[in-house]
This record gives structure tokens, C-alpha cells and sequence, in this order.
């Protein structure tokens, strides 16, 4: 597929052209050309009719398959540019879901992506109503009127049936949720702009394998692994990336996979230190958009700058001072650390997750006695996959204590070894 791309830049829009570059080659597209004019947005075509000419003789002269905007276009821009151009016109949300039907696996991921394809094409098709009911015959896709008014009913329909099925699929998360609270077990999410990282991180913590590669939008699949720290068992969980204005379709489609975030006890939010310090700003602030839109801001987060192989030790430890500065009173903020996922080098990460950890309410400091000497292998095995043992004492053979900080759903199990536990309201007894 050959395509054209066309960048208008005004003050109030953000556009950076090696993103819009890279989301082309993601989408699996070869770049003719592209087209960028600096100018306030033209009601009827996005760009300015003179802007438009010359596309169009571009169009006649390269012959692509599509031009793509970086700019999003209204329903009636994108109509009267088709018309103009008479090739496909798109703008920079189908570019994205272009590259999501290529990236999806799951049933959910499918789902989703549908669904946020049809809430899309759904003002494209009013609009293409609209036009026929004022005389214009050129329909949508090349369909007839009859035609048009169906495919409007039908994305109605399957619109209802999808938000069915992701419904259930939610539902069934939800009961697996609740059996991972109850259990006590902490949940971690890997947030942050698309890839910054984050897959990489997650088989560095966990010694996965899941899928990690140089380019946008390579998780789509919510992927949840456990993993332990300090002798604590912890979930953490890879999330779909963002990107700079995320439309509120796409944020809806995927609700269910990005609640995740919401959900989690910690969030690390992964963000590429090799880049300018403008583009690292700019992909943070884009990324507490999308987190302020889930409500998620209020969660513990620990900001993870990666990829610090790719620069010198001065530039990391700037870009994290600078980070801090615009972070606090911004997020909940635990702290900003500097990592390499490629490179195993996470110490920062450790400390900050231990620091974060100890923090949270499902994180006790307890006293357990156990007086059946024959429970003692059971309670310490239980013990040591989700909590931190301070302090052992043997009382000469008759009972031993342990006091450590555990996760609180845990307890319930304990209890039944037949093990007597207290809590210990001040944690720094030990």
C-alpha cells in the first residue's frame, strides 16, 4: 500500500512528522510523499484550497492508494476531500485502527477494534445520509442510497452486540479481579505513551516472553504475569500504549482493557529517555490525559525513565530531575527512576516498588504464632510467596513466631492452618 501524508500545523495543534512517519510504516504503508502546510484549519477541506490543488495533482502524479491526514477531519472534510482527490481519504484514527486490526489476537482485542471501527465510520455514514437526502448521489463506499441506510441500521446493531459480548468478557475479568483481591495480591500496570517500552519491561520482570518489538502498538492483548520481588508474589500487567489525543471512541472501545490501569494498586508509567526532553514532555503530559480521562491519577505511580543505555549518565539523571519537577503535585508520585529493560538494569525500579509497596493498605505489619510444629513448613511457605519476613523466633520447640508484612488477603489462609495472627498497628516495631 502507497499513501501520501498530509500535516497542517497550527498553534493549537501538536503534530510531530516523524510520529506521523512512524505510524504510517507501522500501518505497513510505503510514504510517496508528504504534504504539510502551516495554517488555522479550513472549514471545508482541513487544509486550504490552494493546498488542495496541488494534492490533487501530487494524487494524479504519484497514484497512491489513500492520502492520510495527521490532522483528525470532520465527516464533511473527509467527504469533500474524497471528492476532490477521488481516492481514499482517511485521517490519523484510521490510521491507528488500521494498525489495531493488524495487532489484534484476542477475541476481546478483535471485539474492541471493531467496535471502535464502527464508531468511527458511524458520522461518516450519517454524513453520507445527509448528502443523499440533499440531492448528492455519490454515497459511501460506492453504496446506494438503499444501501447507505442499511449499513447505518447494521452498525447500529453489531455496535449493541459487540458491547454484549465485551460485557461478558468484562464480567469474567471482574470475577478473576475479585479472587486476586481477596487473595491479597498487588497489581502493577505498565502505563505510557506506545513504544516506550513497556513489553520489554514486562519480560524483564517476569522472564516472559511476550511479544516486544520496535514499533507502535504492539500490545494491544491485555497481558497479566506474576512476578516476585523481596519474596513478595505481585501481579503486574501491560496495557495498550497511548498516544497524543487519544480520541474518546478509541478510549471507549478499549474501556474494559485500560481499566486495568484504573484498578491497579501501583501504576509505572514507562516513558523513553533516548528521546528530546520536548518530545519526553510531550509524551507525558499526553499520556496524564489519557489517565486523567480514566480517573486514574490518584493511584500511586512510580515513572520509569527507560532505555538509559541509549544515553549518557548526565542526560538520565537530567531528564529525571526534570521529570520530577513537572511530575509532583501532578501524580501521585512515588518516584522517578532510571532503567533499561534491554538491559536487566532495574535496581531503581526494585526500590521504588518496595518503597510503593509498603505504602499500601493491603500491605500489613503482623505477628503469626504457630504452636502445631508440624504446620511450621506450610505457614513459612505461605508466608514467603506474598509477604517480607522481618523476624523469626523459635520458643524451644513448643511455638514460633514470625513477624513479617503480608499481604491482608492471605490471612484468611492462614487461619486456616489453625495459626494465631495479630496486626500490629506500628510498623516500625520491626
Amino acid at each position: 500500500m502507497r499513501a501520501i501524508g498530509v500535516i497542517r500545523k497550527s498553534r493549537q495543534e501538536r503534530i510531530s512528522r516523524e510520529e506521523f512517519e512512524e505510524l504510517l510504516r507501522s500501518a505497513g504503508y510505503e510514504i510517496l510523499a508528504i504534504v504539510e502546510q502551516v495554517r488555522e484549519e479550513h472549514p471545508r477541506y482541513n487544509i486550504g484550497p490552494g493546498k488542495v490543488e496541488e494534492l490533487k495533482n501530487l494524487v494524479k502524479e504519484l497514484k497512491p492508494d489513500k492520502v492520510i491526514f495527521a490532522n483528525k477531519l470532520t465527516p464533511s472534510q473527509a467527504y469533500n476531500l474524497w471528492k476532490e482527490l477521488r481516492v481514499d481519504v482517511i485521517d490519523k484514527w484510521q490510521l491507528v485502527l488500521e494498525i489495531f486490526e493488524k495487532r489484534a489476537h484476542s477475541k476481546e482485542a478483535k471485539l474492541q477494534v471493531e467496535l471502535a471501527n464502527l464508531q468511527y465510520e458511524l458520522p461518516l455514514v450519517k454524513e453520507a445520509i445527509r448528502r443523499i437526502k440533499m440531492g448528492d448521489r455519490a454515497g459511501f463506499k460506492g453504496m446506494g442510497e438503499y444501501q447507505v441506510h442499511q449499513y447505518f441500521k447494521h452498525i447500529r446493531y453489531r455496535m449493541g452486540k459487540i458491547k454484549e459480548e465485551l460485557e461478558k468478557i468484562k464480567a469474567e475479568r471482574d470475577v478473576r479481579r475479585k479472587k486476586r483481591e481477596e487473595d491479597g495480591f498487588v497489581l502493577i500496570a505498565l502505563a505510557g505513551y506506545t513504544n516506550a517500552g513497556k513489553s520489554t519491561l514486562l519480560n524483564a520482570l517476569t522472564g516472559e516472553n511476550v511479544e516486544a518489538k520496535n514499533q507502535m502498538f504492539t500490545t494491544l492483548d491485555t497481558t497479566t504475569r506474576r512476578f516476585k520481588l523481596g519474596g513478595k508474589l505481585l501481579l503486574i500487567t501491560d496495557t495498550v500504549g497511548f498516544i497524543d489525543n487519544l480520541p474518546p471512541f478509541i478510549v471507549e472501545a478499549f474501556h474494559s482493557t485500560l481499566e486495568e490501569i484504573v484498578k491497579a494498586d501501583i501504576i509505572v508509567l514507562v516513558l523513553d529517555s533516548s528521546e528530546a526532553w520536548p518530545e519526553i514532555r510531550r509524551k507525558f503530559f499526553a499520556s496524564l490525559n489519557v489517565l486523567r480521562e480514566l480517573k486514574a491519577l490518584e493511584r500511586p505511580m512510580i515513572i520509569a525513565l527507560n532505555k538509559i543505555d541509549k544515553v549518557s549518565p548526565e542526560d538520565a539523571e537530567t531528564k529525571k530531575m526534570l521529570l520530577k519537577e513537572i511530575a509532583e503535585g501532578r501524580v501521585n508520585l512515588i518516584e522517578v527512576v532510571k532503567i533499561s529493560a534491554k538491559n536487566g538494569i532495574l535496581e531503581e525500579l526494585y526500590e521504588a516498588l518496595e518503597k510503593a509497596l509498603l505504602k499500601l493498605p493491603k500491605f500489613q505489619f503482623f505477628e503469626i504464632v504457630v504452636r502445631d510444629s508440624t504446620q511450621i513448613g506450610k505457614v513459612l511457605s505461605l508466608v514467603y510467596s506474598v509477604g517480607d519476613v522481618l523476624e523469626i523466633t523459635y520458643n524451644g520447640g513448643e511455638e514460633t513466631t514470625i513477624k513479617a508484612y503480608l499481604q491482608s488477603g492471605i490471612i484468611r489462609e492462614l487461619t486456616r492452618l489453625g495459626v494465631e495472627i495479630r496486626r500490629l498497628q506500628i510498623r516500625e516495631e520491626a
